[in-house]
């Protein structure tokens, strides 16, 4: 199975078919709009499979499955946390969807603990954590290696860093871009999952997407 996700920045009505190139399953989009509210009857179309939240219908988060993936909400608790949807995927296995919204990894790391309880290590945690090791300082103990920390605890871990073989904070690919400048990059998308369950992951590093988008997409491809 293949999960691609993508902080589109606004318009996926207009960006959609972009990202389907991948020929992921499942798309995890963030700042998109709700597909039941568009006018765009293509859109519609390819959101016909989708779970979204969000408190404008122009910029929130979406997972969007192909007509063959079963997804259903796992309903679990958020407390106003942003931006978070976990499902069961197939009957088979649990994906949290990630859009971290300001303080950014402190509501992660919150919502996290709040739904501990359901974590497990054959789960998928995949998106845009607005998050890097090296802001640790501006989060005090709710930081991003105290979140990573939790996450490996459970038994999952970055696919970015098992296949890179690069530490947290020291990452060489970046999947944001200030301002859409490639002088001000960072690593701020992340997928956790267990070790055996991941067979690929990759940046989409073309130049394209930041012709769309201040986010590269990220790909995981599951055994």
């Amino acid at each position: 199975m293949k999960i691609a996700s993508w902080n589109c920045n606004g318009k996926f009505r207009e960006k959609y078919k972009i990202i389907k190139e991948t020929n992921a399953d499942i798309y995890v989009i963030q700042e998109c709009e709700n597909p039941e509210e568009t006018k765009n009857e293509d859109y519609q179309v390819f959101g016909d499979n989708c779970i979204w939240i969000g408190n404008n219908r122009n910029k929130g988060l979406g997972i969007f499955a192909s007509p063959n993936i079963i997804i259903t909400n796992n309903d679990w608790p958020s407390y106003s946390l942003r931006n978070f949807i976990s499902v069961k995927v197939n009957d088979s296995f649990d994906l949290l969807a990630v859009w971290a919204g300001k303080p950014y990894i402190e509501e992660y790391f919150i919502y996290h603990l709040i739904n501990e309880k359901y974590y497990n290590d054959n789960m998928l945690v995949i998106g845009d954590f607005n998050s890097n090791k090296i802001w640790d300082k501006k989060h005090q103990h709710r930081n991003h290696s105290a979140a990573v920390e939790l996450l490996n605890d459970i038994g999952l871990i970055s696919a970015y860093h098992l296949k890179y073989n690069e530490e947290q904070g020291k990452e060489t690919v970046d999947t944001f871009f200030l301002y859409r400048h490639k002088s001000k990059g960072y690593h701020i998308d992340y997928a956790f999952a267990n070790e055996k369950s991941v067979r690929s992951f990759k940046i989409l590093t073309d130049d394209i997407w930041l012709n769309h988008s201040d986010h590269r997409p990220i790909v995981l491809e599951l055994y």
